[in-house]
C-alpha cells in the first residue's frame, strides 16, 4: 500500500492451528500471528472482521466498499459437544456445589445446556473456547467463576491403597543381565529367523508348529525359531571354528509357535502365538587355568547354580519348586523344573545328535526358561536387614543311607519342616553309591547349621533337634543313620 493505492483487497481468514504451529516449526520462524493463530481463535469471527476492516477503510479513510463478501467455508467447524456429570463436578472441585448455582456458572460462561438426564448435562459449548474441549477443562472453568478461595481445605483426606504396579519387562531384563554378566556370562543376539531342517523330525519341537516364511530369502531363513536352542549351538559352533571353547552365553528372545488346530475364520491369526524366552549356554572350561588352580570342566551343575541364583533373585527358591527328570530328543539328560503345573524352565546336556548337526564334539549345557511365565510369577524381592547373631552357630553332620529314588530335596524338605526356630541351613555336601552299599540304595552325606539368636546353644538343646530330625527321616524318607 503506498500512496497511489486506489484499489484495496480485503482478506479475512482462518488458519488452522495445527497446521500453522508445524509450519512455522518447520521454517523455524515464530512470528506474533503464528503465536496468535496457534493457540487458536473464533473461525465464527471472520465475517466480522471483514466488515469492520472495511467499515473502517469507509469512514477514516475516505474509502468505497464496491463489492459483496465472498464466503468461502466449505467445512464449518462444529462447537463442541461432550457430557459433564454433576457428581464428577463436585468430585474434581472437592466441594458439594449446588446444583443451581453451577448451571448459573455455565450459562455465565456462554455455555449451551442442550439436554438434561440423570445429573448428566449435555453441553454445547462456542467454537472460539478453543481451550474447553472436554469435561475437565469445564470443570476448571466452573471451580474458577466459583472462587479457589470458596472450597475449604478438608480436614481429612480419602485415600484408598491402589495395586501394585505390573512389573516393568525392560527393568527386569537389565537385571537379570547384569547378574548373568556379573557371574562371567557373555550376551547374544541372533535372527528369530533359522533353518526349517533343524526341526525335521524332532517331537520336541514338531516341524508343522514352525511359522513359515511365505517368501524366504534362502532355505537358510525360511521358518520362525520354535526355541533359542540352534541359534545358542549357532554361536558355540562359530567360536570353536574360532578356538574359542570354553563359552558362558545367554539371549533374551521372542519364540514363535503356529497351532494348526486353533485355527477359525473369524480371526486369523489365532493358530499363532509367541513368548518371550531367556536360553543360556556354558560349554568348555567353566574356570580358566592358573598357576594355582585347574580348569574345571562346565557341567550340568555349573547351569544348575546359575539357575538358582536368577530364581533367588525373583524370590523363588528352586528347592520349593516341583521338579522332574525328563529325557527327551533335544537333551540326552535334563531337569524340568515346573511351577502351578507348567514348565517353568528346562536344563540339560545336549544331546550328541544334535550337537553333530553343529560339528561339535565337547559337551554343551543348556539352558531355557519361560520368561513371561517367571515375570507373572515372580515375588517382589525385598532386601531385609536384620542384626547379627551374638551367639554362635553350631554344625552338625549326617550320613544318611537311603533309596535312590530319594532325593536332596526331599530331604532338605523334612528338616526344615521339622525344626523352624533353629534350623539354620541344610547342605549336601558328599554322595556315594557303590558296591559296598545294599543294592538300591545311596548314601547322603548332610551338614546342618544351627542357631539361637537368643542363647547359646546347648549340647542337650542340640541332641533333642538332631535326634527329632533322625526319627522324621526315618519316618518320611524310610532314612538309615550311617
Amino acid at each position: 500500500v503506498s500512496d497511489t493505492t486506489t484499489n484495496i483487497f480485503i482478506e479475512s481468514a482462518y488458519f488452522n492451528p495445527v497446521w500453522v504451529r508445524k509450519t512455522a516449526k518447520r521454517h523455524g520462524l515464530n512470528t506474533d500471528s503464528s503465536f496468535r493463530f496457534e493457540r487458536g481463535i473464533d473461525p465464527d469471527r471472520t465475517v466480522y472482521a471483514l466488515k469492520r476492516a472495511a467499515l473502517m477503510f469507509r469512514d477514516l479513510a475516505g474509502g468505497k466498499i464496491s463489492s459483496e463478501i465472498i464466503d468461502l467455508y466449505p467445512e464449518p467447524i462444529a462447537p463442541f459437544r461432550f457430557d459433564v456429570s454433576l457428581k464428577r463436578v463436585n468430585a474434581l472441585i472437592g466441594k458439594e456445589i449446588p446444583e443451581q448455582t453451577v448451571r448459573s456458572i455455565i450459562a455465565a460462561l456462554e455455555v449451551e445446556i442442550e439436554a438434561e438426564k440423570e445429573g448428566v448435562l449435555s453441553v454445547v459449548v462456542p467454537a472460539y473456547r478453543v481451550d474447553v474441549q472436554r469435561e475437565a477443562d469445564l470443570i476448571e472453568d466452573i471451580l474458577r467463576i466459583y472462587g479457589y478461595n470458596n472450597v475449604e481445605i478438608p480436614q481429612h483426606v480419602n485415600s484408598t491403597l491402589s495395586y501394585a504396579p505390573k512389573p516393568d519387562k525392560t527393568k527386569i531384563v537389565n537385571m537379570v543381565s547384569d547378574l548373568l554378566t556379573d557371574n562371567g556370562f557373555v550376551e547374544i543376539m541372533s535372527n528369530s529367523l533359522t533353518k526349517g531342517s533343524y526341526y525335521e523330525g524332532l517331537e520336541s519341537y514338531k516341524a508343522e508348529n514352525c511359522v513359515r516364511i511365505m517368501n524366504p530369502l534362502s532355505a537358510d531363513l525360511n521358518v520362525m525359531r520354535q526355541t533359542l536352542l540352534f541359534n545358542a549351538l549357532e554361536a558355540v559352533q562359530l567360536n570353536v571354528n574360532h578356538r574359542n571353547s570354553d563359552l558362558k552365553l545367554y539371549e533374551f528372545g521372542n519364540c514363535y509357535y503356529y497351532n494348526e488346530a486353533a485355527k477359525n475364520e473369524e480371526n486369523s491369526l489365532a493358530p499363532y502365538s509367541e513368548n518371550y524366552r531367556l536360553a543360556i549356554t556354558v560349554t568348555g572350561a567353566a574356570t580358566a587355568q592358573s598357576w594355582n588352580a585347574r580348569a574345571e570342566k562346565s557341567d550340568f551343575y555349573t547351569l544348575r547354580a546359575v539357575a538358582e541364583k536368577l530364581l533367588r533373585r525373583f524370590g523363588l527358591d528352586i528347592y520349593s519348586l516341583k521338579s522332574e527328570k525328563v529325557q527327551n530328543d533335544l537333551f540326552a539328560e535334563a531337569l524340568s523344573v515346573q511351577m502351578n503345573g507348567k514348565e517353568l524352565l528346562s536344563m540339560g546336556v545336549v544331546a550328541s545328535k544334535i550337537r553333530a548337526k553343529f560339528d561339535l564334539k565337547q559337551e554343551v549345557y543348556f539352558l531355557e526358561m519361560d520368561f513371561d511365565r517367571l515375570l507373572k510369577a515372580s515375588k517382589k524381592h525385598r532386601i531385609a536387614a536384620e542384626e547379627l547373631s551374638k551367639f554362635p552357630e553350631v554344625k552338625r553332620d549326617l550320613a544318611l543311607l537311603v533309596d535312590k529314588e530319594v532325593t536332596f530335596e526331599k530331604l532338605r524338605s523334612i528338616a526344615l519342616s521339622t525344626e523352624k526356630k533353629l534350623l539354620k541351613s541344610v547342605s549336601l555336601f558328599d554322595v556315594y553309591e557303590g558296591d559296598k552299599l545294599p543294592a538300591g540304595k545311596k548314601s547322603y552325606a548332610l551338614s546342618f547349621v544351627l542357631e539361637d539368636k537368643s542363647q547359646t546353644l546347648t549340647d542337650k538343646v542340640i541332641d533333642k533337634v538332631m535326634n527329632n530330625l533322625m526319627a522324621q527321616f526315618e519316618r518320611q524318607a524310610g532314612a538309615q543313620v550311617r
